[in-house]
This record gives C-alpha cells, structure tokens and sequence, in this order.
C-alpha cells in the first residue's frame, strides 16, 4: 500500500524538503520508572486511562505535523508536551524536538483517537544523531507556557529519563525507514498537566553550545454546541 507523504521544509545541515509518510507517537518511554509511574498517575487524574504496554506506539496522520507558529484548537482543553523525536531520511537518523499537542477531554476515553485531535508542532532544524550520539544523556528537554500573563517553566529534565533512541527503535515492530518520524516521550508536568495559549519548548546540548527550539500559539476556534 502507497502511503501519501506530507512535505514539511526542514534544516538538515542545510534546508532540504522532507516528505514524511508515517508519523508515531511513541508513549509511557521512561527509563525511570518512577517518573513512568507518576506521568502515569497525573494523567489517571485526568481521567486517563493507564496504558496496556509500556512503550506503546499510536500512528497519527503525517499532515498533522507542522512548523507553523500556530495551531487551531477548538477550546483550551488541549496542551503540548516537549518531546525529541527522531527522523530518518536519506538512510540517516536525524533528531529534532516537537510537541505531541493532545485533546485532554478525548484523551480521557480514547487515546488514540485523541492524538489525531490535533496538530503535531515540530521544531524545523534537526541535528544528525551520530553527533550527539557520545553525549546523548547530557542533553535537556525543557518547556514553558504562558500563565496569567507570565512565562513559566512546565517540564525539565535530563533527556535519559526516556529510553535511547536504539532502545525505543528496538520496540518498534516496523520499519523505520526513509520518511518515518515518531515522538519520543515527554517529561512530567510541574505543577499538573495544563492547558496554555502558547507553548515553548527546546532541547538544549550545552557540550556542542547549541539549541533546538520553537514555540506556537493556539488559535481558539468557537465552540457552539
């Protein structure tokens, strides 16, 4: 079966056109499973329920993913998560930061169908893997949102509080070729899982002195019943 592809322009060491034709959200990745437990129990209190495995893989459309400054959300029961996700292309693995941007009220009764709710944010430039590869642990996932006006730190953490790239790829039971990208698990929440008008988030590599970031603002659409 032909996939359709979803072309997004991206900075691969230089801007390239990218054509993605298989999106994955890859879920409950923690390496500490203790963090695991607790990401785990802030979603129970939204009603969610815990997952059949850990990991767990959701396929979400590939023209869900953008690099636009804003999404459009029916209300502000939606909310982003900092993850890395990775993508190959051109036989090389490549990693980038998005934001598995989640319907929560339809997060509470079905999973996946809340995953395809919305947009998928990605940052546009990728760093190739096999240079971050030695220090990967030294990397850090931080978020922020905007809070009656302020700008406040949401997630932080050590990007080893998931599994490797290698580990996670291990679980996935599909090829994971040229035009294939897939979100790696996020962070838990300070202070609980919450709704924002904008979202901010990077992945920071301080041995090479580089960051990865982006940020959006959500477009509030009517709801009328």
């Amino acid at each position: 079966m032909i996939q359709p592809a979803h072309a997004l322009t991206l900075d691969l060491n230089g801007q390239t056109r990218v054509l993605i034709h298989k999106a994955i959200i890859a879920g409950w990745t923690g390496r500490d499973r203790e963090a695991l437990e607790k990401h785990i129990r802030e979603l129970e209190e939204l009603g969610v329920a815990r997952p059949a495995s850990t990991p767990i893989f959701y396929r979400v459309s590939a023209s869900r993913l953008t690099t636009e400054p804003e999404i459009e959300v029916c209300d502000l029961s939606s909310s982003g998560e900092v993850e890395f996700v990775l993508l190959r292309h051109s036989g090389r693995l490549w990693v980038g930061i998005g934001s598995d941007h989640t319907d929560r009220q339809v997060e509470t009764y079905n999973i996946t169908v809340s995953k395809q709710m919305c947009d998928k944010p990605i940052g546009s430039h990728f760093w190739d893997y096999a240079d971050v590869k030695a220090h990967w642990d030294k990397l850090v996932l931080r978020s922020f949102i905007t809070e009656n006006g302020q700008r406040v730190l949401y997630q932080e953490g050590s990007i080893a509080a998931m599994l490797s790239p290698e580990d996670l790829l291990s679980h996935w039971n599909a090829p994971f070729d040229d035009g294939s990208l897939m979100f790696c698990g996020t962070l838990a929440a300070r202070g609980g899982i919450r709704p924002s008008s904008r979202f901010e988030f990077e992945l920071v590599d301080s041995v090479a002195g580089r960051t990865l970031s982006h940020a959006y603002n959500m477009v509030t659409l009517p709801v009328l019943g």
